[in-house]
C-alpha cells in the first residue's frame, strides 16, 4: 500500500468490506518503541450493531491496521 500521511485520515469515514459504514477514524494506536501501528480507534456510526471488533473503554472500535484493505474517500477494512 503507499504511503499515506497520517493528517489525511484524520476523520476518515471507515466501511466494512462488506460495505457497511463503521464509523469515522477517531485515532490509530501505535507502538512507541518500534513504530509500528497496531489498531484504528474508529468512533461508531449509531446504526451499527453486532460489530466484531474489540473496543475500548469508551466503545469506540479497536480494528487491526492488518485489516485495511484500502484507503481512498473511505478506509475499506475487512468485515
Amino acid at each position: 500500500m503507499a504511503e499515506i500521511l497520517a493528517e489525511n485520515l484524520s476523520g476518515k469515514a471507515v466501511m466494512g468490506s462488506d460495505g457497511t459504514e463503521l464509523g469515522m477514524l477517531y485515532n490509530i494506536t501505535m507502538d512507541a518503541n518500534s513504530g509500528r501501528l497496531h489498531n484504528l480507534v474508529v468512533e461508531p456510526d449509531e446504526m451499527v450493531r453486532d460489530a466484531e471488533f474489540d473496543t475500548d473503554e469508551t466503545g469506540r472500535f479497536l480494528i487491526p491496521v492488518t485489516r485495511v484493505q484500502a484507503v481512498k474517500d473511505h478506509m475499506i477494512v475487512q468485515h
